[in-house]
């Protein structure tokens, strides 16, 4: 890795099926690290991507009566890259597993660990679970219910597992275990946040079983190099995406610039990131990731959304209503990155209005509409400064470096809610000052062009600072307030050091009121 690079990546997801709010969330989480970090400075660069091998997708395809390439491509065509779109991400890179690319370069790396002896052939049998597609420990499993009662069924999907035998191919996983606790040990960041560390140390203290990597039964996968009778584990083959992505494999020089990673996952898929992909890294002789978080989940009514269980909700029905800034705010802003975190249509509802409308909106209207009637659009040089407004200014700095120090640590909701201080304070400040007031007598004009300039320059850092979060409401008053240059390129670090022109213009409402929300009862 270059000094000043930033790799960041989101699981690759799974394309049975469309997406739900929470793939959107993992995407936007991504994606604002990735934005923010840009705008540091640093060599920034976000992947995100479809896993579309395995049993799973083969069994969904034959279902829909296409071969599984066919409904693979009908998935990420009108599904999974506008949810791009939808919540407004700026990825430099999407791999799917099909591409010649990865398909290529992983199988490089398997030749590379059997050559190194870290393979060998042997026979299993245990519990699989097609949802998860992975073999299951007995604590895994629970008793089924309705018409699954007197079967043992995955945890997570609710549905029968199935009991195979085959001859596979295996992974000397076991043999990493001590390395694996030395790891977690000597860098206790490499697993985050705290609850995740300490799971999966429990987990590999209990001792590691070796890793079967391949399946004989079906055909839908990358073939395993040696052996064109298997394909690769799906999981084994999509954790490659990491690497084969970044350069491993055909360009040296692009590997090193940027690996390695930051890996931004879903909980119920942290052992794979946190055990199984250091270990295969590890054999291979490549530096493991940089750090692996694993966020929490996104509840609805109290449980998990899942696209088998039917209770997922599409980005959709969200941005079209409120827009992609407010979706991409209410969920870093709401739930606390890393841990569980419950949605609910009034919730939104109520932050879009206090926080984005009243609050951040109403407060760049104001200043933009009072600079306009009182200055006839001309921003105000200002004069002597009193303590008021040496105390925004301060603001401005303290709010500027908190929130980058807690972006370091992936607590974008701490960041916000710095961020948000500067924004309660500047509507206090203006509703101190009472400019309004001070525009109706010419000997007040010096402190009101003062109050004027200092609400301006407030406006202006508030506009760098959540420009990683909120970038189309962000760039529309970047405009207004004659932002110098391209706001993306404005230092997110050093804020308030922003330049601005002389001249503001009229700004429509940033967030617009809405007068009624139908909650969506379909999805």
């Amino acid at each position: 890795m270059s000094a000043g690079s930033f790799y960041i990546t989101t699981p690759i997801f799974y394309v049975n099926d469309v997406p739900h709010i929470g793939h959107a969330y993992t995407e936007v989480a991504a994606d604002v690290l990735a934005r923010w970090h840009r705008q540091s400075g640093d060599d920034a660069w976000l992947l995100t991507g479809t896993d579309e091998h395995g049993q799973k997708i083969l069994r969904t395809a034959i279902a829909n009566g296409v071969t599984p390439k066919e409904w693979a491509d009908r998935l990420v065509e009108t599904a999974w890259k506008p949810l791009l779109e939808t919540v407004n991400i700026n990825n430099d890179d999407f791999i799917r597993t099909t591409d010649e690319r990865h398909e290529v370069n992983a199988q490089k790396f398997l030749q590379h660990l059997h050559d190194e002896g870290h393979i060998y052939t042997g026979e299993y049998e245990g519990y699989y679970c097609v949802g998860c597609e992975e073999y299951k420990q007995a604590t895994d499993l629970v008793d089924g219910t309705g018409e699954y009662v007197g079967q043992p069924v995955c945890a997570i999907h609710s549905k029968p597992v199935e009991l195979l035998h085959e001859k596979n191919y295996f992974f000397k996983m076991s043999a990493f275990a001590d390395r694996l606790l030395a790891l977690y040990e000597e860098n206790p960041n490499f697993v985050q946040p705290e609850a995740a560390r300490n799971e999966v140390m429990s987990f590999v203290k209990r001792g590691l079983s070796d890793l079967s990597i391949s399946r004989s039964s079906f055909d839908w996968g990358i073939k395993v190099p040696w052996d064109q009778s298997h394909v690769v584990y799906v999981w084994f083959d999509a954790l490659l995406n990491y690497i084969t992505a970044a350069g491993y494999g055909q360009n040296d020089e692009e590997f090193a610039r940027r690996w390695p990673a930051t890996h931004i996952v879903g909980k119920d898929i942290l052992r794979f990131h946190a055990v199984i992909w250091p270990a295969m890294l590890m054999a291979a002789g490549i530096e493991v990731p940089k750090q692996v978080f694993g966020h929490g989940w996104l509840l609805v009514g109290g449980e998990k959304m899942s696209k088998s269980k039917l209770t997922g909700i599409a980005p959709s029905q969200i941005t079209d209503t409120f827009g992609s800034d407010a979706f991409r705010y209410y969920f870093m802003r709401a739930i606390s990155f890393g841990q569980d975190g419950s949605f609910s249509w009034e919730d939104l509802s109520a932050r879009y209005q206090s926080e984005l409308a009243n609050g951040f909106g109403n407060l760049a209207s104001r200043v933009i509409a009072m600079v306009v009637r009182y200055c006839d659009g001309i921003v105000p040089v200002g004069g002597e400064l009193l303590a008021a407004d040496l105390a925004i200014a301060a603001t401005e700095k303290r709010v500027t470096d908190a929130a980058g120090a807690f972006i370091e640590t992936l607590a974008i909701h701490d960041a916000l809610a710095s961020v948000w201080e500067l924004v309660d304070e500047l509507n206090g400040y203006i509703t101190l000052q009472e400019p309004w007031a001070l525009a109706k007598s010419s000997e007040t004009r010096a402190r009101l062009e003062t109050v004027l300039h200092t609400a301006v320059r407030g406006l202006g850092t508030l506009t760098v600072l959540l420009s990683p979060v909120i970038p189309i409401a962000t760039a529309k008053l970047w405009t207004a307030l004659g932002g110098d240059g391209a706001l993306a390129d404005q230092r997110v670090d050093r804020a308030w050091e922003w330049a601005g022109g002389t001249v503001v213009s009229p700004l429509e409402p940033l967030f617009p009121r809405i007068e009624s929300i139908v909650e969506p009862t379909d999805g």
